[in-house]
């Protein structure tokens, strides 16, 4: 059975000791992104910071994959760009879920994470009306 998940929403990467980050759903992408800055390839580790400085979330550590891919994306906008991949977990809806990410600079864009087709099919639908469906049932642990 598919969960019912709205345009947006609030999540965690566990993984990546990032909390209460805005997503949303783009039925329209493939794949799912995350904005990050400082993406460096060094000797086959991928190092890189998420999210902008100027975000409230941000912090200044630095992420190093030994595990990741390229990829060609299509962006939006029609351009063509490179993209590394990682593979991550996302807690949404008091379940975690394995999750592939592109990397990509995002920083003009008001959510830092978009969720595409890949990550959303055959486990949610999309209803464009609501909003934050996980993060109001989020079951708090103390």
């Amino acid at each position: 059975m598919k969960i019912l998940l709205g345009r947006t929403d609030i999540v965690d990467f566990p993984k990546l000791e990032l909390f209460d980050i805005d997503i949303k759903v783009d039925s329209g992408a493939y794949t799912s992104s995350f904005h990050c800055h400082s993406i460096q390839e060094e000797k086959d580790v991928l190092k890189c910071q998420f999210l902008d400085p100027k975000h409230e979330k941000y912090h200044e550590k630095y992420f190093t994959f030994t595990e990741f891919t390229q990829k060609k994306v299509k962006s939006s906008n029609g351009i063509i760009e490179n993209r590394y991949l990682i593979k991550t977990e996302i807690l949404i809806f008091n379940e975690i879920h394995s999750i592939e990410l592109s990397l990509t600079e995002r920083g003009s864009m008001k959510f830092p994470v978009l969720l595409g087709r890949k990550f959303l099919s055959k486990k949610f639908m999309v209803d464009t009306s609501k909003k934050n469906l996980s993060f109001k049932n989020r079951i708090i642990k103390i």
